[in-house]
Formats: C-alpha cells, structure tokens, sequence
C-alpha cells in the first residue's frame, strides 16, 4: 500500500461521511426506500470532484520528481514476492466496497449500486495506471489491472450471491526490526521511509494483508451469538530490499544481499467482523465500516517459507 492507495482510501472515506448536506423530507442520515434525484447529482458531483482533486494530488506529489515519457509497458509480476499487488487487490476492493455504501445514501436500486460502486473503483485505479504508464519511474502494468478486478470482482460478486460482504479483504502493520548493518538501514530508510507514516504505506515487510471469512455467515443458524467472529488468513513477505532480489545500486556502488533469504510469511488468526455488531447509532455502524479495514490484534500462527514454525499472542 503507497500513497496511491491511501489517497484512493481517503477519497471514499471522506466521501462516505461528508457526503452532503440535509434533505428537506429525509435527515443526512437517512436511506431513501427510492430514488432521490437530488442527492444522485449531489453524489456525482461530489464524487467527480474529489477524484479529479484526489488524482491532481497525486499527480503533484507522487508523479512530479519523474520525468515523463511515451506510454509503455511494464512487467512488475515478481516484484516485492506480490505484496504491491494485493495491495491493489485491497484498496481496489475498498473503494468498491465505500463507494456502494455512498450510493445507498441516493437511494438508486441496489443492483445499481453495486455496479456504480464498482465502476468506480476500475475507473479510479484505470486512471491511475494509465498515469503510471506515462511515468519513466513506471509504467502501465497488466497485472495491477488483473489484481484491480480481482479486487473490486469480490465486492461485487459477494453482493449478488449473498446480499453482504461474508468475505472482507484487511491490513495490519507491524513495524519491521532490521538487523543493526547500517548498509541495511541506509537502503531501507532510502525506500520505504523513516516515518512510522511512510513505513505504514511502503514497508511491504511490515505489512500482512488478511483474507478475513465469517464463517457463521455460512451456517443454517444466522442469528448466533457469534456471527461477529471471523477466521482470517494472512500473507506477508520478509527480508526484501529491493523489488526483485536484494540488489542495489547507490552513490555509483553496487551492493548485493541475495544471501539473505526473501521470506513469504502466512498467517491464520481469529478476527472480529465489526459489521455484523448489533447498533442501532447510525454514527457507530460508519465507524464499524471504516474499523473493518483492519485486522485486529489476536493470537496467530505462523508458517514460514524457510520451514518455520511460530506462535504469537497477539500479531
């Protein structure tokens, strides 16, 4: 997850609280049975001016110190062991997800819904990928495409089978303790920052992303006790310094680290869906939504690619 991505995050979540002012018959916080022309070009309007603001912003902070060249191509498959690339999985499946819940607020039909939240989401991260194409940093990659669809497909598919999110896509970060080689801590301050900040969205060995399942959710019994707890897989990545292997070039010398080992990390851990707790607050069910993004603290197992074993209390 980078500054792309929390952009695209803020962009939704601003919009889903801020989204407009008071209706004359309905209160802000109020879901029409019917459609509300009103709030529809409300919503659009809204909607359109914070991509466009949202995609400016990124263009003068995250494009600028690039140059710009023709539009390529750009094979980034094995890079970073795919971490970048659930990212996109999951900030693509985010703002499908927030994008829907604002289209309920118009009250258009439901199926609409679903399909304007997905739009926007493709549209979002289509622009985006185009602008990498342009950039000589980058360029337009496929497989950002497939993991954009990948994203925002089980949203959408999710909706219309079951009518709710059984399965959600989270994040957790858990700040990486490198080794004291000062060549290391130069490459890693030199990449991902040395900000709790800018860890957070460019430290891919600090990150896991979850595949969170409600699992009462597939039972006969729908109103247990439980229905909130969630089993929730993991996938992370250890030890990489560099996209595709743990080389690098700075200040005119080559360094190579390939004798340490890129790791892949899976996890599996209980979880708490906080959307399927009971409240009637309307303000508390918006703050469950957002909480949802994130993977809880909790004991885990842990399986890793060099054959270890390992138990935490709380990861």
């Amino acid at each position: 997850m980078n500054l792309r991505a929390i952009l695209c995050l803020l962009f939704v979540n601003f919009s889903f609280i801020f989204a407009a002012p008071a209706q004359q018959r309905l209160r802000f916080t109020d879901i029409p049975d019917t459609t509300v022309p009103s709030r529809v070009w409300i919503m659009g309007g809204f909607t359109a001016g914070l991509t466009a603001g949202s995609l400016v912003a990124l263009n003068q902070y995250w494009y600028k110190d690039y140059d710009k060249t023709s539009f390529h191509f750009f094979n980034d498959g094995r890079e970073w062991q795919q971490m970048d690339k659930i990212g996109h999985a999951f900030t693509a499946y985010m703002t499908a997800k927030y994008s829907r819940e604002l289209w309920r607020w118009t009250g258009i039909p439901k199926k609409k819904q679903i399909w304007l939240g997905a739009a926007s989401s493709i549209v979002y991260q289509s622009v985006i990928e185009v602008l990498d194409g342009y950039s000589s940093e980058w360029g337009f990659s496929w497989k950002d495409m497939g993991a954009n669809l990948l994203g925002t497909g089980l949203m959408v598919s999710q909706e219309l089978a079951w009518d709710e999110q059984r399965i959600h896509l989270k994040f957790s970060y858990l700040g990486e303790k490198y080794p004291g080689d000062p060549v290391i801590k130069n490459r890693t301050d030199d990449i991902f920052g040395n900000g709790f900040p800018e860890r957070v969205l460019k430290d891919y060995n600090g990150q896991t992303y979850w595949l969170s399942v409600n699992l009462f959710a597939f039972s006969a019994q729908k109103n247990h006790r439980l229905k909130w707890l969630n089993l929730a897989l993991g996938y992370g990545g250890k030890n990489m310094y560099g996209g595709d292997d743990n080389t690098w070039e700075y200040d005119g010398v080559h360094y190579d680290y390939n004798h340490v080992k890129r790791l892949r990390q899976f996890y599996l851990s209980p979880d708490i869906d906080f959307t399927q707790i009971p409240t009637k607050k309307k303000g508390l069910k918006i703050l469950f939504q957002v909480m949802n993004m994130i993977k809880i603290p909790a004991p885990t197992l842990e399986y890793r690619t060099d054959g270890h074993w390992k138990g935490h209390w709380l990861f």
